[in-house]
């Protein structure tokens, strides 16, 4: 039988075979994918590590809540708030109790001030200068803001705990120290707090506020007063008593930017006589640092010293009305000076 031999396929043979199972228009998309698609592509990638990376980010930003840019610290205050009197001039048929009440707002002096406690009026009388029972018109009686407040704010120096620690229930959580953000103070704290240069005080606060060491504390704080025999609510605050190292409670309590609206109020401080006088004197230092965090239209020069009113609402809080009472403290004089 004899052998078939096939021919082999010529160059012509190969290419239209090519040309049978590759389209044709293939090979007018090479040159397209060469020229333009590959470099569009280099591109794109290469914006694309930039772009979606800072459009991911604004979105983020965007959904997430924000934060509160915080304010930042005044600078400390070099004066404190100045304890002092008002001078009255006796009128005719005025009385002791008279004149506190219109005077100094002063409702319950009646009951503060009682014959039934002879201490009482020997103190009331060494405080106005005069004596009650034998007062004339013409007659020049000094007046002290009854369990005055002091309007303070400064730097946290100490944190020291009241009470201890409460024990953690079960499981327990590791907190990393550098992400704790205060210490709680829900049980009591002492703060060691600088009011003014060279002149701490020590604030005892129940707050639900994580504290810092360093933080700022703005309050209005009881003054301490003095301490009389037979009179255990001697209202008014001892002139001779240094603030530097002393103890107070304090009230209107805020930490940084935030206000402590679950805090003591300041008719919650005992012994006064807020509710049932309306309101309450404050001595204060206009400034930054100090009365001005109030925001009490007062519209005086920074450095001043004040001895104000303020009006309580039906809630405890303390507010600054137009017409309240506002004296300036006159260095000359030693005396407070109505503006």
């Amino acid at each position: 039988m004899s052998r078939r031999f096939q021919p082999r396929s010529t160059l012509t043979d190969n290419l239209r075979l090519i040309g049978q199972i590759v389209p044709w228009r293939l090979f007018l998309l090479i040159p397209f994918l060469l020229v333009f698609a590959i470099p569009a592509f280099l591109f794109g990638t290469g914006t694309g590590h930039h772009l979606l990376p800072n459009l991911s980010n604004f979105f983020y930003n965007l959904s997430s809540k924000a934060t509160a840019v915080p304010t930042p610290m005044p600078l400390l205050t070099k004066l404190l708030p100045q304890q002092g009197a008002i001078v009255y001039t006796v009128q005719n048929s005025d009385s002791c109790d008279e004149i506190l009440v219109r005077q100094m707002r002063m409702n319950d002096a009646g009951q503060i001030f009682s014959d039934a406690a002879p201490a009482t009026v020997l103190a009331l009388n060494s405080a106005l200068g005069q004596n009650c029972s034998n007062l004339q018109p013409g007659d020049v009686v000094t007046l002290m803001p009854q369990y005055p407040l002091f309007a303070l704010g400064g730097p946290v120096l100490k944190i020291e705990a009241l009470s201890p620690a409460q024990p953690i229930p079960t499981p327990l959580i590791h907190v990393d120290r550098q992400q704790q953000v205060g210490i709680d103070c829900s049980n009591g704290c002492l703060l060691t707090v600088r009011v003014a240069t060279g002149v701490e005080v020590k604030l005892s606060v129940e707050t639900t506020i994580p504290v810092q060491v360093g933080a700022w504390i703005w309050g209005q704080a009881m003054l301490p007063r003095k301490t009389v025999a037979g009179f255990a609510n001697y209202p008014y605050a001892d002139l001779a008593a240094s603030l530097n190292g002393t103890s107070l409670s304090v009230c209107n309590l805020q930490i940084n930017d935030t206000p402590d609206t679950n805090g003591m109020t300041c008719d919650q401080l005992l012994p006064n006589t807020i509710n049932d006088d309306g309101g309450t004197w404050l001595l204060g230092v206009t400034g930054a640092s100090s009365l001005d965090h109030w925001k009490y239209p007062l519209n005086l020069p920074s450095g001043t010293r004040v001895l104000l009113w303020l009006s309580a609402d039906a809630s405890g809080n303390l507010h600054y009305r137009p017409g309240n009472p506002l004296y300036r403290y006159d260095e000359t004089q030693h005396l407070y000076i109505k503006i």
